[in-house]
């Protein structure tokens, strides 16, 4: 189970460093108005399902039928992930495609999830013998930085989910901190609002 959660721990913080780095410096998609609308959805969905699963994987034992709820948001999350990669095609045409290190970050989360996954779901599934309940998983069973960091981790995880459905439904200054200003189609070269600001004087 330890295995399974610096796995799942680990691909978060790759996660988090996407969101922050790629979708926020660098695109700036909450400004993106639009034509970014599904993606920034997407997003919010995806990201409210990892909260969660930080605020219950490490915590809860699941038994019988109880074993499909974890199932079902992982297959909900690979579902999106799938989706997400082909609606990045049109959505970042405006800022030449994906960030090269976009992708090779991509790639690398997807190999830790997979990972998690080889280590996780047989583990998970040993509970379908059991009787239809979940249980607290002793404290002794899990690391002890895991807790609280899956904990902090799930606070951030529903900001960001919060951020990107504010901003996807157009809601006032939910693009702040980058201006709005033109910034549809003309970001090619992949400068953030925040550049083009600067460059103008805006």
């Amino acid at each position: 189970m330890n295995t399974s959660l610096w796995l799942l721990l680990v691909q978060g913080l790759l996660g988090a460093f996407d969101t922050l780095y790629y979708h926020e410096w660098r695109a700036a998609l909450p400004a993106r108005g639009p034509s970014v609308r599904i993606e920034l959805l997407l997003h919010a969905v995806r990201t409210f399902i990892y909260a969660v699963i930080y605020l219950t994987f490490p915590w809860i034992a699941w038994r019988g039928l109880w074993v499909m709820v974890p199932l079902l948001l992982l297959s909900a999350e690979i579902a999106i992930t799938l989706i997400d990669f082909t609606i990045e095609v049109e959505t970042r045409k405006s800022l030449g495609g994906l960030y090269d290190g976009e992708r090779i970050t991509h790639a690398v989360i997807a190999i830790f999830f997979g990972a998690m996954l080889a280590t996780f779901i047989p583990a998970l599934l040993k509970g379908w013998r059991f009787p239809s309940t979940f249980a607290l998983i002793p404290e002794n069973d899990v690391d002890p930085l895991l807790r609280p960091a899956f904990f902090l981790m799930a606070i951030g995880a529903i900001l960001s989910s919060a951020r990107d459905f504010f901003a996807a439904s157009g809601l006032p200054y939910s693009h702040w901190p980058w201006s709005i200003k033109t910034i549809e189609g003309n970001d090619v070269d992949g400068c953030a609002p925040r550049c083009r600001s600067k460059e103008t004087g805006a």
